[in-house]
């Protein structure tokens, strides 16, 4: 007897299972911090190899705080906590081995991996790093507070400060830049903002009504951008609602960019497609219901937002569920599956290549992209 069904449904099923690696793609918990009575806060993540990985910040006990990095050399089959001597702020590898640490009082630099620091000499004047970018293991730029970005060409051990932006308005006391990114070889920008002084109040959860119901005002944002590979700069400055705190490229100069809104407006958060030099930046994704606080691309233009869905407004207090969106045109992003048990304030983002993608969360978790 024969059913002349068969053979349609078993087509069927076979073009679904060819399709189950794309669709049943998902972020997986690899490491969670779970101890008695203190708690892992991570501050960043870099992710210079498809086998090494590197998350940075501190663990919190009632004593005080331990700084640590917490390390995969095994493509995150196993993390190891590392000790450091300093909280940091932030990271950047130029390679699988070569990168540098920001922390709350200087520079330091790894040669293998994060496993060992060095600690740099003090940078010049009245300012703080908060962010460093590296085009080789001699030429890099620091983004810092007091609206100063300074460059060296000694890996770091001297630096000396970019005068491009000393005209632009604004107290400088209460300006800073905070990220740097390049498009290619040539094209590079660093970003700040210039805030406006608020008067002091109670935190956040003690008087939530003041916080929903405080307007977001403008400010200035902060540019300096270079087009040929940071030998000369020009800084920019215009007002704006919200603050970029993320610009992405990949190879091919694809850029995607995010700002992050005051918790009383409308949305948390907008992605924006970067069109540089030459093009006009355009919004691409907001929801009033999901807050985004990284961004990616990969070589291979499979874009990335990765956040938290907004349950309550007060998202600074409460650890609310992650939530990562993918697109390939970035006119349709889809949810991508999210181990249960994430949820955070904040997440970062880090990768090398298609197939090695890592998110980490501000209170202690590590997910990987698996398929």
């Amino acid at each position: 007897m024969t059913f002349p069904f068969v053979k349609p449904v078993l087509a069927a099923f076979a073009m679904a299972v060819c399709a189950w690696p794309l669709a049943a793609q998902r972020w997986q918990m690899q490491y969670l911090y779970d101890e008695m009575k203190s708690s892992l806060t991570i501050n960043d993540l870099q992710c210079p190899s498809a086998t090494h990985c590197v998350a940075v910040g501190a663990i919190k006990e009632r004593r005080g705080a331990k700084p640590v990095g917490v390390i995969t050399s095994d493509g995150g089959a196993h993390w190891q906590l590392e000790p450091l001597k300093e909280e940091p702020y932030s990271l950047f590898f130029l390679n699988g081995n070569l990168g540098w640490m920001v922390t709350e009082k200087g520079l330091w630099r790894t040669g293998d991996s994060g496993k060992t620091w060095t600690k740099l000499p003090k940078v010049p004047g009245q300012t703080e790093p908060l962010r460093v970018y590296f085009a080789d293991e001699n030429t890099g730029w620091a983004a810092c507070t007091n609206r100063t970005v300074l460059e060296t060409h000694d890996g770091g051990a001297h630096w000396t400060r970019i005068t491009a932006m000393a005209a632009e308005p604004g107290n400088p006391l209460f300006s800073a830049y905070s990220w740097i990114a390049f498009a290619n070889a040539t094209l590079g920008i660093v970003m700040g903002a210039n805030e406006p002084v608020r008067r002091e109040r109670l935190p956040d959860w003690l008087e939530p009504g003041m916080t929903l119901g405080t307007r977001e005002t403008p400010h200035l944002s902060l540019t300096l951008e270079t087009t040929d590979g940071g030998k000369t700069w020009q800084s920019h400055s215009k007002p704006m609602l919200g603050e970029i705190t993320r610009l992405r490229f990949n190879p091919s100069s694809a850029g995607l960019g995010l700002v992050e809104h005051d918790q009383s407006y409308r949305y948390p958060s907008e992605a924006f497609e970067i069109v540089w030099p030459n093009g006009q930046n355009q919004v691409v994704y907001h929801d009033e219901h999901f807050f985004a606080s990284d961004v990616w691309i990969t070589p291979g233009g499979t874009y990335y937002l990765a956040g938290i869905e907004i349950a309550s407004k007060l998202r600074e207090i409460v650890p609310q569920k992650v939530k990562v969106l993918t697109s390939k045109d970035l006119k349709t992003w889809t949810p991508a599956g999210v181990d249960y048990r994430a949820t955070a304030n904040r997440v970062f983002l880090g990768g090398a290549g298609e197939d090695a993608m890592w998110l980490a969360t501000n209170n202690g978790m590590i997910l990987k992209l698996v398929p």
